[in-house]
């Protein structure tokens, strides 16, 4: 394994954040395809198989890396950037949709996260980004966005991105929350994931939450986001297939568009 880079970034915006990332000479960033923002003249761009954590493997080694990100829905390439300049530089990367980018020292988090694999934005060289396999057999079958997540080891720097507003807890030993399994963002490698089901009958027909919860249980820190893409996807299509207005769905909103003629 090579060793992380040190790179120092800075983060802009609020709702629509982007990080930019300052490199020393030699210095290199990996970014996930499509969240690059702009760059300095004098960095190279260059697609590589998986992380670029695997040295010595050889060609095989390679398509086992790149392999463990398809299992995680992302593309067998990352897209590497490199400060050739004999002075600093910077390049830029850029949420995907609205919510916060997360910077993760992972030095301090104990090398290693496990988050949403679709939370990764980019990383210093040498941060392994590979899977985490749920090991309980009902968390793989009704853990539905948790059960195949991504983990990022090593000591350097890492972000990803989360929907909407993020909070950041730490727990104590023992200490449990039961959540929106979209709604998890990440957490340490000592804390407990878990699935259990929605008690009672009304809950589960009329309660319009799934039918089974996430469980965190402490010692460790969690990241949770309060819009999770899927949650926002799901709601645009729900909107997308009729022209007229749609007043969230209520009686009076369509007489309102009788009224109006629509």
């Amino acid at each position: 394994m090579i060793s992380n880079h040190e790179i120092d970034y800075k983060l802009y915006g609020e709702e629509m954040q982007y990080v930019e990332i300052e490199l020393d000479n030699g210095e290199t960033v990996l970014a996930e395809a499509g969240s690059f923002m702009m760059m300095h003249e004098g960095i190279k761009m260059s697609t590589i198989f998986g992380d670029g954590s695997t040295q010595g493997g050889g060609f095989m080694g390679k398509i086992f890396t790149a392999g463990k990100r398809l299992l995680t829905g992302e593309s067998l390439f990352m897209t590497a950037f490199t400060n050739e300049n004999s002075y600093k530089s910077k390049v830029s990367f850029a949420a995907p949709y609205p919510g916060k980018i997360i910077p993760l020292d992972l030095s301090m988090l104990g090398g290693k996260i496990i988050c949403q694999k679709d939370s990764f934005l980019c990383s210093a060289k040498g941060v392994q980004i590979g899977i985490e396999f749920q090991r309980k057999l009902g968390t793989g079958l009704f853990g539905g966005e948790g059960f195949i997540m991504q983990k990022l080891e090593g000591d350097g720097m890492a972000f990803m991105h989360a929907g909407g507003h993020v909070m950041e807890r730490e727990l104590e030993v023992g200490e449990k929350l039961l959540i929106d399994t979209g709604c998890i963002v990440a957490f340490t490698s000592r804390v407990q994931y878990d699935i259990e089901f929605v008690k009672g009958i009304r809950n589960v027909l009329f309660g319009g939450e799934g039918l089974f919860y996430a469980t965190l249980r402490g010692p460790g820190k969690v990241w949770l986001q309060t819009l999770p893409i899927s949650r926002l996807a799901s709601r645009v299509i729900s909107y997308g297939g009729s022209t007229g207005r749609k007043e969230e769905g209520s009686i009076l909103g369509s007489l309102g568009n009788l009224l109006d003629g629509d």
